[in-house]
């Protein structure tokens, strides 16, 4: 219930009472401050489909996401800074897909803004990709779990919808998965990192690749260079597909 709502309905039961009890005004009465509530309804009732998202509200880029900054589908919207949607052009060749904001991105609004958000670039830079240019970057959930932790599968639930909206909106060439934790929700599985990186999947006839995280390259240097090779590899193809 909004806040709105819930003021009128409290004034009314003031109102009637005082006058039940011999009173010709309530204003004596400290009225006190309400809030909205949090959406609770099932991940599953809330989530829909990109094509029903889509179809819907012949939705655009941009009031795809002021939409997203609405949600409150899932116990993320209580204790989030900023929802971050997504950023990057809208007729991109890539789009880059991580799990979810960290601190940086929580603050600033915007995905892959901290220290693995410039390694991000250095990596995109690196293949002639960039946000500026010819990527949309975006994540598994808009808003950040507390202390960086993975989301949960009913966070995930909650928030694919927007994730399968934009990708039907925007219509890459290709996916680039930052990470385990977005290319076992795009993909469906759980293979472990070593079964998935640098190996080409299919989304929805859109060719995927999963490589490590910038952050996972942060904490562990030596999977610098297997990270390389899945991003050469990744250009080799999107130079393929960009010919056709």
């Amino acid at each position: 219930m909004k806040a709105e709502e819930k003021n009128i309905i409290y004034n009314l039961l003031k109102t009637s009472d005082s006058f039940i009890n011999g009173f010709s005004s309530p204003k004596f009465l400290k009225t006190p401050v309400f809030s909205d509530d949090i959406d609770t309804q099932e991940p599953q009732q809330e989530n829909k489909s990109s094509d029903q998202t889509a179809d819907d509200s012949k939705l655009s880029i941009a009031t795809l996401s002021a939409k997203i900054q609405r949600c409150t589908r899932c116990q993320l919207a209580r204790t989030r800074t900023n929802v971050v949607p997504g950023m990057g052009v809208e007729n991109p060749d890539v789009i880059v897909i991580g799990e979810g904001p960290g601190y940086d991105e929580d603050m600033q609004g915007l995905p892959f803004v901290g220290r693995a958000g410039i390694l991000l670039d250095k990596m995109l830079g690196a293949i002639e990709l960039s946000r500026k240019t010819n990527c949309y970057i975006a994540n598994i959930v808009k808003c950040r779990p507390p202390h960086n932790r993975d989301p949960l599968p009913e966070e995930q639930n909650s928030c694919i919808g927007f994730l399968e909206a934009q990708i039907s909106l925007l219509k890459p060439k290709m996916i680039l998965c930052m990470g385990r934790v977005a290319g076992h929700k795009l993909l469906n599985n759980e293979l472990p990192m070593n079964q998935l990186h640098g190996k080409f999947f299919s989304y929805k006839d859109i060719p995927l690749m999963v490589t490590y995280h910038p952050s996972a390259l942060l904490r562990d240097e030596a999977l610098k260079r297997p990270a390389w090779d899945d991003l050469k590899g990744f250009k080799l193809k999107l130079d393929e597909l960009r010919t056709k």
